[in-house]
């Protein structure tokens, strides 16, 4: 890719010219060709101009995986603007906190969906800087995205042309948050090219191009549905076929029905469909290439999917917000046991260290190269903290390498675990907690799901004379935080064991966890 085209609008404009007619996004309700889809970016794009929308200024996008969410997502590049995706998962109170934090003057986000409505559940008077809500219709037919689009006929397409022009692969294109050790979410920034040149080289691993036909079910608000979907699709020509949520049979429909040939996701996902009982009733045969990651994955499942499932190429990956969501990837060639165990070899230019500390073979993983993230939101301290003077990224997770060089993740520094595919930091969880009346002190951990890979598991200690209960804990965190961070079960204990310098010794609370569970 050349410098001139590593920005979302230059990709969006080659693509287009070069496969105006080609299917981009297929959705029940929309399909749009690259040159259709084009239109409506630069629509939307003008109608944000007219709102206002100055280059630079923040967009949050708060809804699932839409057509909407795509031209939003492309409109905001190219009017100059930098997007900001917000987890679909988040309580008001979380979005509130980020939409606050980047002063983001618009906001897409969804009606009525699965019993919720995200549009109403922001308080414009609790976000001064936040000017304009556009609605996106999902379950209902209340949105204002046609009023919103309304508003192109008030500018000129080529002062929409001029602004795409004007974005540079240096400039910032998208912040997404991810929690941090303190239990406050950290913005982290990526440029046009790192966010291009990252996903584009995840393509090239799965050899993806304009004949694959992707079925996105990862979120668009994550790395992995944004990145690893919609701009490796915008850079391949593959068609993208977003699914709102995950539902078995409906994924397995549309594999048949749409010729899927790509179909990323966590390993629960495919653990799914291989278990479904109405498996042998699809036909899955156009399956040709699969990613996983995220959690452990059993060798057998990776043979299963390549027996069973017939799927070509299953790759395993790592990767992490703050290098644009890539790491380390696995390749076409690798044999099951390599894809099972191993996270691969880097990919998108990065280096790869261990920094151990005794001089074992397992350390930290350090990342380096031009894809690193240009650093936190408003935080130049937790930069500094996390990317060394040598430019070398601390990823916080331990790791070793093959001697083929392949990463095996073995444990981590912090004390994240993961939920489903989501990354909890349980600092955040705890200072939760901490607000609830009776509870004197609480730490949480991570504990193995057959389903979700690892969920939450609180310990407790009361405050003499406090009534508490599993269940009350549980639904006070369910209240204040996104479902996959509030823990599952809850043991009540006397004391948090700490150290000598007052530390909770975490290593002590899942070994009771494990006593527990054998008990």
């Amino acid at each position: 890719m050349t410098t001139s085209t590593r920005t979302t609008p230059a990709v969006l404009d080659r693509i287009a010219a070069e496969l105006p007619d080609h299917d981009a996004v297929v959705t029940p309700a929309q399909t749009l060709t690259f040159a259709v889809l084009r239109m409506q970016v630069r629509q939307a794009a003008a109608a944000m101009i007219d709102f206002g929308l100055e280059p630079g200024d923040r967009v949050a996008i708060w809804s699932p995986n839409t057509w909407h969410w795509v031209v939003a997502c492309l409109a905001t590049h190219c009017a100059g603007g930098v997007l900001v995706p917000l987890n679909t998962r988040y309580t008001a109170g979380e979005a509130t906190d980020i939409l606050s934090r980047t002063g983001a003057p618009l906001l897409f986000a969804s009606g009525e969906f699965l019993g919720t409505d995200k549009a109403a559940g922001v308080d414009p008077e609790a976000l001064p800087t936040l000017r304009h809500v556009v609605r996106i219709p999902v379950d209902s037919d209340d949105g204002t995205w046609d009023e919103f689009i309304a508003r192109a006929a008030n500018v000129e397409l080529t002062e929409v042309d001029a602004r795409s022009a004007a974005v540079g692969p240096d400039d910032v294109s998208d912040i997404l948050f991810t929690s941090g050790t303190t239990g406050r979410s950290k913005g982290v920034l990526c440029a046009h090219r790192q966010s291009l040149d990252a996903s584009a080289a995840w393509a090239a691993c799965g050899q993806v191009g304009s004949d694959d036909r992707y079925l996105c079910i990862n979120p668009f608000f994550h790395n992995f549905g944004y990145k690893a979907g919609i701009l490796a699709c915008l850079q391949t020509g593959a068609t993208l076929i977003p699914q709102l949520t995950f539902d078995p049979e409906q994924a397995m429909a549309t594999v048949q029905e749409q010729r899927i040939t790509v179909l990323p996701g966590p390993p629960t996902i495919y653990q799914t469909l291989l278990d479904h009982p109405g498996r042998p009733d699809y036909d899955l045969s156009s399956l040709r290439f699969a990613v996983t990651g995220a959690a452990t994955i059993p060798v057998v499942l990776i043979e299963r999917m390549q027996s069973e499932l017939d799927i070509d190429v299953v790759l395993t990956a790592y990767g992490l917000t703050e290098a644009s969501g890539f790491g380390t990837m696995c390749r076409a060639d690798d044999d099951a046991v390599t894809v099972a165990t191993t996270s691969g070899r880097p990919i998108a230019d990065f280096e790869l260290r261990i920094a151990s500390a005794d001089d074992t073979e397992t350390g930290e993983v350090l990342l380096r190269g031009p894809n690193v993230m240009l650093g936190y939101l408003d935080d130049p301290a937790a930069t500094a903290a996390a990317i060394d003077a040598d430019g070398w990224l601390h990823t916080g997770d331990v790791g070793a390498l093959d001697d083929a060089g392949n990463l095996k993740i073995t444990d981590r520094l912090k004390d994240m675990y993961i939920c489903g595919g989501f990354n909890v930091y349980p600092a955040e969880v705890e200072q939760v907690l901490a607000r609830l009346s009776g509870v004197a002190e609480a730490a949480v951990i991570g504990v193995p799901d057959d389903r979700l890979g690892e969920v939450g598991k609180a310990f407790v200690v009361a405050l003499p004379g406090a009534r508490l209960d599993e269940q009350t804990v549980i639904d006070y965190t369910r209240e204040h935080l996104a479902n996959f961070k509030t823990p599952r079960s809850v043991q009540f204990i006397d004391a948090l064991p700490r150290n000598p310098g007052g530390k909770v010794v975490k290593p002590q609370l899942r070994g009771l966890a494990d006593s527990t569970e054998r008990a």
